[in-house]
């Protein structure tokens, strides 16, 4: 069976004008044109169709959508990794629900929430993907290793992970902007803080392992950019204060 824009319109809720727009860029084209010029869509096109639209309700863009479907892999496959990032955003939206609701129930009782329970949920394992995106493809090109291929993503460690190293690079950043010396004590604390929560995260880092990474953000022009964007001269300042520290607690 054939199906008219006008009827294909109507069976998935779309507009013409957003058919229309499909087949200007090629994310999907009619099955046939009839004599008087009407789009036809078949039942390919139907799937085709409601594969797009799986995607756009996961925010996908377009120009990302039409290569994945380009690529020709098995409708079965497409709806398997679709499900999947539906129930990705089903549990991300239940952790959300409970982050209003805690909130609803704490601004009842006049309390402030717990700061470590106020953001749950705000991230998921798709936008972790994305915001390491840049990252990763760096390190890919130029170490041959990927950072997101070589780990699973847990979500709620990795807002921890985050919370925590923004903690850090804040604290050193201020320590810097106010002059106070590497190897300060409060400078040590920060530090001392800093590797035991990556211990504690499961990441095992030694003093002399943390000097070491200090030192490849330093050298390598894509990390020491990314702490220079944050404060001029952190990098060096981190360096510095992470291989005194390290030799202090050898």
């Amino acid at each position: 069976m054939l199906y008219t824009v006008k009827e294909l319109s109507d069976l998935a809720k779309v507009t013409v004008k957003t058919l229309h727009h499909y087949h200007r860029i090629g994310l999907l084209l009619p099955h046939s044109v009839s004599d008087a010029g009407y789009r036809l869509y078949g039942e390919k096109e139907l799937e085709r169709l409601q594969q797009i639209l799986f995607y756009r309700e996961l925010d996908f863009p377009l120009k990302q959508i039409k290569k994945l479907l380009d690529g020709e892999p098995e409708r079965l496959s497409i709806l398997s990794s679709q499900k999947q990032l539906l129930q990705s955003n089903i549990s991300r939206m239940e952790r959300l629900i409970q982050t209003i609701d805690e909130s609803i129930r704490c601004t009842e009782k006049g309390v402030r929430m717990d700061k470590d329970k106020m953001f749950i949920g705000f991230q998921s394992e798709q936008e972790w993907k994305e915001a390491l995106s840049q990252q990763n493809e760096y390190l890919k090109e130029k170490y041959g290793y990927d950072l997101i291929e070589e780990r699973s993503i847990d979500v709620d460690a990795m807002n921890e992970s985050a919370r925590e190293a923004k903690h850090f690079m804040e604290g050193m950043a201020h320590a810097l902007q106010e002059g106070i010396k590497f190897d300060d004590p409060k400078v040590e604390h920060l530090i001392t803080q800093h590797i035991a929560s990556l211990n504690n995260q499961g990441h095992i880092t030694t003093a002399k392992d943390f000097a070491a990474q200090a030192r490849f953000f330093l050298q390598d022009e894509f990390h020491r950019n990314m702490l220079e964007a944050q404060q001029t001269g952190l990098s060096y300042y981190l360096c510095v204060a992470a291989e005194d520290f390290a030799a202090k607690h050898q």
